[in-house]
């Protein structure tokens, strides 16, 4: 997912494997916003999703965090979720259309692609690709052709992914 358009052909790419019902995702939420201040216009972090078996809400999440991009919000719904990672646990799908009643957005259009599975070909696009690169768990990031792993600690992985970036960015400025 990638709220980006038209496409930012001189941006970094930051790929942000995860998943809604994901504590450690949550954690990782206050990096890409600390990144995303960073760098503003010249860092481009795009949520891919890997939906865990252990998380039952995960996929449906996934699907809807879809949604709120075809509607025009997706990072800000990706955002309320994980800010309340247990109601999702607690709650599921109900709880997916209530936040998107809470930003505006259509929720009997979201009820409904939940219903027909309109999104799940991006979400299974998006988990056999990280299986392909080797995402066992979640966050787990790729910038520059490098995989960090954020699934078991968090620790350092924002200086990390920021002297990548600078490296890749070659000092341009915001």
């Amino acid at each position: 997912m990638s709220d980006s358009s038209p496409a930012r052909t001189d941006a970094v790419v930051l790929d942000v494997w995860c998943e809604l019902q994901c504590p450690d995702c949550r954690t990782a939420l206050d990096d890409v916003r600390a990144l995303r201040a960073r760098y503003g216009d010249r860092l481009e972090p795009r949520l891919r999703h890997f939906p865990l078996e252990k998380h039952k809400h995960a996929f449906a999440a996934a699907q809807a965090a879809e949604e709120a991009l075809e509607q025009g919000k997706g990072w800000p719904y990706v955002e309320a979720v994980l800010e309340r990672v247990a109601d999702l646990d607690r709650r599921g799908e109900p709880f997916l259309v209530e936040v998107a009643r809470e930003l505006g957005l259509d929720a009997e259009e979201f009820d409904t692609a939940l219903i027909d599975g309109r999104h799940i070909l991006i979400v299974d696009a998006d988990q056999a690709e990280g299986k392909a690169i080797g995402v066992t768990g979640t966050p787990t990031y790729v910038i520059g052709g490098e995989r960090l792993d954020g699934g078991k600690s968090q620790e350092g992985l924002r200086e990390r992914i920021e002297e990548i970036a600078d490296r890749l960015l070659g000092g341009r400025e915001a």
